[in-house]
C-alpha cells in the first residue's frame, strides 16, 4: 500500500492591536471594552497559549490620521489607526500574565533612536524570559513624521536605507555583551567580565553610537525580528535582517510560491541560511457554524471605511480617485508601494476598477480557503502550505476580534489542524527563536 505523504508542518502567529479589538464584528462588538487596561490582551494571550501558539502579533502606528479627505474624522470614527496605545509598554505586561507564548511588537526606524529601542527590547526581552520580537518598521505616514517635528519623510529607499543601518547598530548594541558576561563572583569580587563587554564605535551615515548597552545580554541575546515590507527593497531589508516575514495571500498561491522563493534566495546571497527565515502568510479565517455561507459583501458605510483605511495605509487619498475606474498608473503611494502595484496591475491587465481592488485586498484570497466549516478551512489551509511550503500562517483578527471569532480559532479551527499534524501541540523551545526554528 501506497504510504500517504506527511503534510507540511507551520507555525501560527495571531493579528491584532493594543486597541478595540472588534469594532467591525458584526455582533459583541465592544468585546475587550477594557482593552486599554491590558486585560483583555492578558486573557487572550492566555488562550492563544493552550493553542500553542507561536506568538502574538502588535502592528502599530502613532498619528491620528487626515489623510482621507483631509480630516480625522474617518479615522476617529471609524476606529481605523485610531485609538491605538503603546505595544512595546504592553509585552512586559504580557510577559508577567503568559509563560510559553512569543510577544512581537511594532516600533518604527524613523522615530527612534537606536539606542533607545535597542536598550527597550533587550529589557522586554529579559523581562519575559526570551519571548519578545520587534516588528521592523520604516513608517509611511506624514502625519506621524509630524509629529516627531519633521516636515515630511524621506523617500521609501531612503528610509530603507536608515533603517539598514538601524538594524545593524541594534544588533552591534546587543551582541556588545558576550554570552558569559555575568558572573556574581564573590571572591574575585567580579560582578561582569569587563573582557566580555565592548564598545562598538558605530559610524553611519545616518546613525552612531559608541556602546555598549548598560543592559545585561538578554535570553535571545537579540529579539526576534520580524518585517512586512514586499517592494523589492522591502524584500532585500527581510532577507539580510528578519527572522520572520509578514506576507499577504490576496495574489494567490502562484505568487505566494514566488515570493517565499525569492526571499530565501536573496536571504541565501546575505549569507544566511535560508531555513533561519521564516515566512508567515496573513490570513482573515471566517469559521462558520453549520457549515453555512459568510457574507463578505460591504454596506456603503463600511466600504467608506476601508476607502479611509487604504488611504491611510498608502498615506494618499484615494477619495481623489474614481472608484468606477482602475487605479490610475503612475500615481505612487508613500508607503506600501507593493500593493499599490497590485491595484495598478489588475487595473491594467484585467480592467479591474478601484472599487474592486480594493474589496478583493479587503476580503482576501479564496485560494487558501478562508472562509466555511473549521474542516474546510484548515484542509484548505494545509493544502495551501503544502504547495507554498510553509512556513506559518498568521490569523488576521482585522478588528473583529470578539469572543466568537476567538473561540472559533481555538475551539474549533486549531483543533482540526492539531488533528491533522500540520502545528504544534506543545512548545518546543525555550525562546520565541527557539519555537521559530524548530521546524
Amino acid at each position: 500500500m501506497e504510504q500517504a505523504l506527511a503534510h507540511t508542518k507551520f507555525h501560527l502567529g495571531y493579528f491584532t492591536k493594543f486597541g478595540p479589538p472588534a469594532w467591525r464584528a458584526e455582533s459583541d462588538r465592544t468585546h475587550g471594552d477594557d482593552w486599554w487596561t491590558g486585560q483583555h490582551f492578558a486573557k487572550l494571550g492566555r488562550r492563544l497559549e493552550k493553542s500553542f501558539f507561536d506568538f502574538m502579533f502588535f502592528e502599530d502606528s502613532v498619528n491620528v490620521s487626515r489623510v482621507y479627505q483631509n480630516s480625522m474624522d474617518a479615522d476617529l470614527k471609524f476606529a481605523i489607526y485610531t485609538p491605538k496605545h503603546d505595544p512595546l509598554q504592553l509585552l512586559p505586561y504580557l510577559a508577567g500574565q503568559t509563560e510559553r507564548i512569543g510577544l512581537i511588537g511594532t516600533a518604527s526606524t524613523s522615530f527612534y533612536p537606536p539606542y533607545l529601542l535597542a536598550r527597550a527590547l533587550s529589557t522586554a526581552d529579559s523581562l519575559s524570559s526570551g519571548r519578545v520580537g520587534w516588528n521592523m518598521v520604516t513608517s509611511s505616514e506624514r502625519d506621524a513624521a509630524r509629529n516627531f517635528g519633521m516636515d515630511a519623510l524621506p523617500s521609501p529607499i531612503e528610509r530603507y536605507d536608515r533603517a539598514d543601518e538601524f538594524v545593524e547598530l541594534a544588533k552591534a548594541l546587543w551582541d556588545s555583551w558576550e554570552e558569559g558576561s555575568l558572573v556574581i563572583d564573590q571572591e574575585t569580587n567580579t560582578y561582569i567580565d569587563p573582557s566580555k563587554v565592548h564598545a562598538i564605535d558605530y559610524v553611519g551615515k545616518y546613525h552612531r553610537s559608541r556602546g555598549p548597552l548598560n543592559t545585561l545580554r538578554s535570553p535571545q541575546g537579540r529579539p526576534v525580528l520580524a518585517q512586512a515590507g514586499a517592494s523589492d527593497r522591502g524584500r532585500d531589508f527581510a532577507a539580510k535582517h528578519a527572522d520572520a516575514v509578514f506576507a499577504l495571500t490576496g495574489s494567490g498561491i502562484e505568487e505566494m510560491k514566488a515570493l517565499r522563493s525569492d526571499l530565501r534566495a536573496r536571504a541565501k546571497s546575505h549569507g544566511r541560511n535560508p531555513d533561519d527565515l521564516k515566512i508567515f502568510w496573513a490570513t482573515p479565517a471566517y469559521i462558520t457554524q453549520g457549515g453555512g455561507p459568510v457574507d463578505r459583501s460591504f454596506s456603503d458605510s463600511e466600504f467608506v471605511r476601508i476607502v479611509a483605511w487604504w488611504s491611510t495605509f498608502f498615506d494618499l487619498d484615494l477619495s481623489n480617485y474614481d472608484l468606477d475606474n482602475p487605479m490610475p498608473e503612475g500615481v505612487t503611494a508613500m508607503g506600501h508601494t507593493s500593493m499599490m502595484n497590485q491595484l495598478q496591475t489588475w487595473g491594467r491587465d484585467m480592467g479591474v476598477t478601484l472599487r474592486q481592488g480594493l474589496t478583493m485586498m479587503a476580503q482576501g484570497s479564496d485560494e487558501i480557503g478562508i472562509a466555511g466549516p473549521a474542516e474546510k478551512v484548515a484542509a484548505n489551509l494545509v493544502a495551501a502550505m503544502d504547495e507554498v511550503g510553509g512556513d506559518g500562517i498568521m490569523i488576521l483578527s482585522n478588528d473583529v476580534g470578539n469572543e466568537r471569532f476567538v473561540s472559533s480559532i481555538v475551539d474549533e479551527l486549531v483543533p482540526e489542524l492539531q488533528r491533522l499534524g500540520v502545528v504544534r501541540t506543545s512548545y518546543s523551545g525555550a525562546t520565541l527563536r527557539e519555537n521559530l526554528r524548530a521546524f
